[in-house]
């Protein structure tokens, strides 16, 4: 048995179908279902048990995951002691949504890099709360920055409780803040129908009672900001986009009540990299706003 191998035990377990797994480990699924099969054949026990398309862990697969969880976390906590020592070269990498960027860029990140001068910092851009699950899932990020909630497969600890604020084309008379009722009938970007960014907003507007018209629905959000700019709706977004949007000549308005939503920063349920724990703590004695 291999390092190797203990990985693709660890990454079927986590993602429940062989396709899914073989995605984040990028091999071809037939070379995983072989290798898992051969691992099988090694041990002489079976792992993996096929359920309608995916696979269940067994009884006896439940304890080599653990172990084998437990001999990576092992492996990382070795390789973590030299990037501990703050020797050039050593990454962290923190997965982040755009419209919370910024305060991580202005903020945590400077305060971190000049406690520890010698560790790079390299911020995995995504689009969306899934991607930054994705991303820590698949390590390719040893953190995320994102707002809650997130599977329970990740542990989350939570920031601050950041404002969501309407973002609207000038010219529109509006009061600020603006009280919720006049949500109702005006015109949003939004969410694709379905999703579970779409859904949170709907429970919000349920909450309230009001129905805005979707001009646009879409999840590129590389469209929101510019569909706003040419005048087709507004848009409800975070406080953390407010200085984006204005540079753009948009018109940032409170809600009434106020609506937040809870920013943590997530992370797989392991062992932290010393680097990584030491931008926790850090983080969780600042803001990320």
């Amino acid at each position: 048995m291999n390092l190797q191998q203990l990985r693709y035990v660890v990454a079927t377990a986590e993602h429940r179908t062989m396709t899914d797994a073989a995605r984040s480990l990028y091999i071809a699924q037939p070379a995983l279902s072989r290798a898992i099969r051969d691992l099988e054949r090694e041990l002489g026990m079976t792992l993996f048990a096929r359920s309608g398309r995916g696979v269940v862990v067994t009884a006896q697969g439940r304890r080599v995951v653990k172990l084998a969880r437990e001999a990576l976390d092992a492996v990382r906590e070795i390789e973590a002691l030299a990037t501990h020592s703050h020797t050039t070269g050593a990454e962290l990498r923190i997965a982040s949504t755009p419209s919370l960027e910024p305060g991580l860029a202005g903020r945590l990140l400077p305060a971190y890099v000049a406690e520890h001068p010698g560790i790079r910092v390299h911020i995995v851009r995504c689009d969306g709360r899934e991607s930054v699950v994705s991303a820590v899932r698949e390590q390719r990020a040893d953190l995320g920055l994102t707002d809650l909630p997130v599977p329970t497969d990740l542990i989350s600890h939570p920031l601050e409780r950041q404002e969501i604020v309407l973002i609207s084309p000038p010219g529109l008379d509006l009061p600020d803040p603006i009280p919720m009722n006049r949500l109702n009938g005006m015109r949003l970007v939004l969410p694709s129908p379905g999703s579970p960014r779409r859904k949170e907003f709907d429970a919000i507007f349920a909450t309230y009672g009001v129905r805005p018209i979707p001009a646009i629905e879409s999840d590129e959000r590389a469209r929101w900001l510019p569909a706003v700019r040419d005048g087709k709706a507004s848009l409800l977004w975070y406080r953390g986009m407010a200085e984006q949007a204005t540079r753009a000549g948009l018109v940032v308005r409170s809600l009434d009540p106020s609506v937040r939503k809870i920013i943590a920063i997530v992370h797989a349920r392991k062992r932290l990299p010393a680097m990584a724990q030491d931008f926790l703590t850090l983080a969780e004695g600042g803001s990320a706003a």
